[in-house]
């Protein structure tokens, strides 16, 4: 029953935090879309979090830039949705059985 509860809440926490990453990747997309900023602390950590995961999908996938369009952050968001789903929903099944108690 414990278990059951932690792999909820687990399964809770991965979630808000692959949330919160497609939140960053939505940010850092569109303000890619404002043209040339001056570096702000904000763009700076931005660019940390997200530069990455972008150079994994240019070097995997060779036609994320479609006409001059880059559309990584949009494959990115995608994965991550998959992923989420994925995951949590196998952890929270796994939870309900051991609530469930089998």
């Amino acid at each position: 029953m414990i278990l059951g509860h932690f792999m909820r809440a687990l399964a809770q926490l991965i979630h808000l935090a692959v949330q919160a990453y497609i939140f960053v990747v939505l940010i850092r997309a569109v303000l890619s879309w404002m043209g040339p900023m001056p570096p702000s602390p904000l763009i700076v950590v931005l660019r940390r979090l997200t530069d990455p995961v972008f150079r994994l999908v240019h070097r995997w996938i060779p036609f994320s830039v479609i006409g001059g369009i880059d559309i990584s952050p949009v494959i990115v968001m995608l994965a991550l949705y998959f992923i989420d789903n994925l995951i949590t929903g196998i952890l929270m099944g796994y939870a309900g059985r051991l609530s469930a108690g089998g």
